[in-house]
């Protein structure tokens, strides 16, 4: 077994490493060609997916911008636009597969903690006209990652759901982090997903698991997202290993999520008593903490990581911290102090 790395990783929750629990239950899985519906675990972690988000139906994917990607083609057609908050993982970090993959414009609209108005949608969805792409669906992000890892108030979202809806769009929830968000705001994974059409979960990031998302959604949406997923070369064999590590993350790992808020919000309690740095500790939902420095922002997480402690520059004077579940209270506070350390020198 690989050795976990001697240095604190905040750099992002996909750095997990999985458990010794977690290996077992990999190894030990009951595998089949999921490519022909045949692999029994992918299976059990379809219908459990169900269970938890109260859809119809979920299909297992490789990675989370995957399934994202797949909901994308299955929902629009070639010359339609989806509409996202401008800080959107889908706009920004998914390599344009929209345009690339589905022929569909993305359409960037402003928003506040990764979270879109009322007016901003109605705005977005102007009268037919010739000139412009068709917007056809809505994607909206919970938690917000590149907004601090923001969960949205569920009033607020299902408004926001249902608004687009009256104007005739579809809805996609991009959940890369969803049960963060359902551990940090208290309310079921189901309830989360009532609004969408279509919703995104992944197991890489909060859950630890090596790789693997899912799709969840009626069974027409996801039988054409099934077949998205074979025209992205994206169908798997015996892919009951990767649902192995899914199904063991859900059942142990989604209530220890806790752990990761109060951590990140130990790490932002430690940052902001420092004279150079600027943290909105009120900012901090989950299981994220951006904060800025009086100072360059890239030579400043050099010096940390020449120190032992990684995490990213976001900006020229931003960086981003990410909790999970191989960094505990103890490693929080030495960062703060390590921190401290290279602020002084």
């Amino acid at each position: 077994m690989q050795a976990p790395p001697d240095w604190i990783e905040l750099r992002s929750d996909t750095f997990t490493l999985p458990t010794a629990a977690m290996r077992a239950a990999i190894a030990d899985a009951v595998v089949g060609d999921d490519m022909v519906g045949e692999d029994p675990t992918v299976n059990e972690l379809e219908r459990r997916l169900c269970e938890l988000t109260g859809k119809d139906a979920a299909v297992f994917t490789c990675t989370a911008t995957q399934a994202n990607q797949v909901a994308i083609w299955a929902r629009c057609r070639a010359g339609d636009a989806l509409l996202i908050e401008s800080s959107g993982h889908i706009a920004n970090w998914e390599a344009g597969g929209p345009a690339a993959l589905s022929g569909v414009t993305v359409r960037t609209l402003p928003g506040h903690d990764g979270f879109l108005s009322l007016e901003s949608v109605v705005t977005a969805c102007h009268a037919d006209d010739v000139h412009k792409p068709p917007p056809r669906l809505l994607c909206l992000e919970n938690t917000a990652n590149m907004a601090g890892g923001r969960v949205w108030p569920i009033d607020r979202f299902e408004a926001v759901a249902a608004c687009a809806r009256q104007l005739g769009l579809a809805i996609h929830l991009d959940g890369a982090r969803l049960f963060n968000a359902a551990v940090a705001c208290g309310e079921t994974v189901a309830r989360l997903c009532a609004a969408a059409d279509t919703a995104q979960l992944c197991f890489s990031k909060g859950l630890g698991c090596p790789m693997g998302a899912a799709l969840v959604g009626d069974a027409t949406i996801i039988r054409r997202a099934r077949r998205a997923r074979k025209v992205f070369g994206g169908s798997l064999r015996q892919a009951g290993m990767m649902a192995a590590a899914a199904l063991h993350a859900i059942e142990h790992h989604v209530e220890r999520l806790a752990d990761d808020h109060a951590n990140a919000r130990r790490l932002a309690d430690g940052l902001a008593t420092m004279p150079r740095v600027q943290v909105d500790r009120e900012a901090v939902d989950s299981n994220m903490v951006f904060f800025e420095i009086d100072g360059d922002a890239a030579a400043f997480q050099n010096d940390l990581h020449s120190r032992g402690v990684r995490l990213f520059a976001t900006g020229p004077r931003q960086l981003r911290a990410v909790t999970h579940l191989d960094v505990g209270r103890e490693a929080i506070d030495h960062a703060v102090d390590v921190v401290r350390e290279v602020l002084a020198s």
